[in-house]
Formats: structure tokens, C-alpha cells, sequence
């Protein structure tokens, strides 16, 4: 049994107040936690407040919250003294933005949730699970399920799933070379493969392949014209829509490559992550010549599992299974690993 949950913000969770007292009458096991909770949230309030020469609290004053403008504007100024946020500066700057209660449940399924995402636009998102269903949900509408979709040629789960820029069509891969595609822009909500509708099969093996491979990640380009998928045989492939065809193999890694996608809106930049521990990046125009990457980017004391890009061909954010995510410059990459 898997879930799909969503958080939410409270502005009211740290609220003071005064609670009644009663005497000598027992409390229920909610009671006592309902105590504890408001105990850990009036010490957390407590914790989190900045710096006074920030905060400019007066006697008998109502203590409101430090914009975060005046707060960066305070550390640049040096009002503090350290040159830094402190702590509770952090902590103040953060209780803005962070998700205070939740998450509650949207969703379940019989079989494990393996992968999920948002829509460029965060209208949508998705959901892959391993029992061979995708589910698209409405945010705007109450996480509503727009389409629920029974996926074909899967191999032990749904590996990856990607929206087309327009959001009309889907991709979902497997542990296959063959990554499916299927319109969404219909109004049913049910989408059965080759049954209801048409899900189309685009194969990524390549004549002289030997051996099969399983597809970890699988992108749209920015333009929706091409594919850039993240390969079990250390390789990354590039497959073009409109030709339907791969049009470019790139022997990227010495381990399986687990994630992969464009770097910008000119497809040239890509960006590649695996199980050796490197980030990588990609430049189509000097392939032919140099055949090999514009660049690694070292850190990661384990495999990569998750990149994303900026989307302007400088900055991206890996996740690595070291339990660590890091930002990255590209301008600052190396010419090679070391």
C-alpha cells in the first residue's frame, strides 16, 4: 500500500495563546500531545527570533515577523556584528517558507509509489507506480485524478515519466529499451494501453546492440522535438520525435547512468548523472570533435540518483545517495575526473 501526500502551511502553528487550566482533571492521550506540540512549537518560536537590532522590538510593542528583505539586507550591513546570520536568524528566515503541518494523504494505491513529479507549471502532477499505473493529478482542482493511465511493456516498475512542454503528451520508461508515449489531451480519464487509446512504443536500441538495457530517466527537450534518456548500459541516448529514430548515442559513464536531462532551451547542453559518483555535462556541438564531456563536476561520495537543471545552462541541483543535494556552476566543472 503506497500514498501520495501533499504538505501544507499553517500560519497559526506557532500562535501564542492562553490555554485553559483545569484542576486536578486528567487529560486524554490527544490532550497530552496537543500540550507537547504547542510546548515544542512556543520553544521553537522562542529560538527563532533574529537579532534584535533587526527585529527593533520596543517594550509593549507587538512583536511582528522581520521581512526576509530586511533580514538580507541586515547581514549585508553587518548590523549583527558577525557578518552572518545566526541561528535563529536562519531559523526566522526559514519558518516563512517551510511547510508547518502535513502532509495528509491524497491518494493510494495497492502498489508502490516509485516516482512522481510536477509539471513545469505545477498545474499537474504525476505519479508512476510499480503495479504498471500513472496517475495525473489536477492540483488546482483538489488533486483530482485527470487521467489515470495502465501502462504496457513494463518491466519490474515505471522508471521514469515526463510531460511534454504543451502537457499533451506522456512518456513513461522501463527497464526496457522501448519508452511509451500516449496523448493525454483527451477528456477520458481512464487511458488503457492499445485499448482506449494508443500508446506508442519508441525503441532505443540501436542495430549493433548487443546486449538489453533498462531506461532510468527519460526527458522532453524544451521545444518537445527530442527525448534524452539515462540508460542501464552507462549510456546516454537522444531520440528524435520527428524522425523517430535515436539520433545520437553517447558512451557517458562507467556505471549505470540514473538521470539525465537538457541543460536549456538550445538542447545543445545535457546533463548526466550516475552510479560512479559524477555529474557530467554534455555539449553536442563538440562531440564529433572531442568525443568526450565539456565537463565533470566531483562531490558526490555515491551515486547520483536525481538532476535537475536551472534551466539557463549555468546551474543545476544534483541528489546523490550520500544524502546530499548540491548546487552546482558549470563554470566551475573540471575538464576531467580525477
Amino acid at each position: 500500500m503506497s500514498y501520495i501526500a501533499r504538505f501544507g502551511k499553517d500560519n497559526s502553528a506557532c500562535d501564542t495563546g492562553n490555554s485553559a487550566e483545569g484542576s486536578g482533571s486528567s487529560k486524554g492521550p490527544d490532550e497530552v500531545s496537543n500540550d507537547f506540540d504547542h510546548e515544542i512549537a512556543q520553544l521553537t518560536k522562542h529560538k527563532s527570533r533574529p537579532h534584535q537590532l533587526l527585529s527593533g522590538d520596543m517594550p509593549g510593542k507587538l512583536r511582528l515577523p522581520v521581512s526576509t528583505m530586511k533580514m538580507l539586507v541586515g547581514r549585508e550591513s553587518n548590523h549583527s556584528g558577525r557578518g552572518r546570520f545566526s541561528s535563529a536568524d536562519c531559523c526566522h528566515v526559514l519558518s516563512r517558507y517551510l511547510p508547518l503541518n502535513g502532509p495528509w494523504g491524497v491518494d493510494q494505491s495497492r502498489s508502490p509509489a516509485y516516482v512522481s513529479q510536477f509539471s513545469n507549471d505545477g498545474l499537474f502532477f504525476v505519479a508512476g507506480f510499480q503495479g504498471g499505473h500513472i496517475r495525473i493529478y489536477n492540483v488546482e482542482k483538489g488533486w483530482k485524478v485527470q487521467k489515470d493511465i495502465l501502462t504496457q511493456s513494463l518491466r519490474w516498475t515505471i522508471t521514469d515519466t515526463s510531460l511534454s512542454p504543451d502537457q499533451r503528451y506522456l512518456v513513461y520508461a522501463s527497464m526496457t529499451p522501448v519508452v511509451n508515449i500516449v496523448n493525454v489531451e483527451s477528456s477520458k480519464t481512464e487511458s488503457l494501453a492499445n485499448v482506449t487509446e494508443i500508446h506508442g512504443g519508441l525503441d532505443f536500441s540501436i542495430d549493433d546492440d548487443e546486449d538489453e538495457f533498462g531506461i532510468f530517466s527519460v526527458k522532453f527537450s524544451t521545444d518537445g522535438r527530442e527525448l534524452v534518456a539515462a540508460s542501464s548500459d552507462a549510456s546516454i541516448y537522444v531520440y528524435d520525435l520527428q524522425e523517430n529514430k535515436v539520433s545520437l548515442r553517447i558512451p557517458a559513464h562507467q556505471s549505470d547512468v540514473n538521470t539525465v536531462c537538457f541543460a536549456d532551451e538550445s538542447g545543445h547542453l545535457i546533463y548526466s548523472g550516475s552510479d560512479d559518483n559524477l555529474c557530467k555535462v554534455w555539449d553536442r556541438r563538440c562531440l564529433m570533435t572531442k568525443g568526450k564531456a565539456a565537463g565533470v563536476l566531483m562531490g558526490h561520495l555515491e551515486g547520483v540518483t536525481f538532476i535537475d537543471s536551472r534551466g539557463d545552462g549555468r546551474y543545476l541541483i544534483s541528489n546523490g545517495k550520500d544524502q546530499t543535494t548540491k548546487l552546482w556552476d558549470i563554470r566551475k566543472m573540471s575538464s576531467t575526473a580525477i
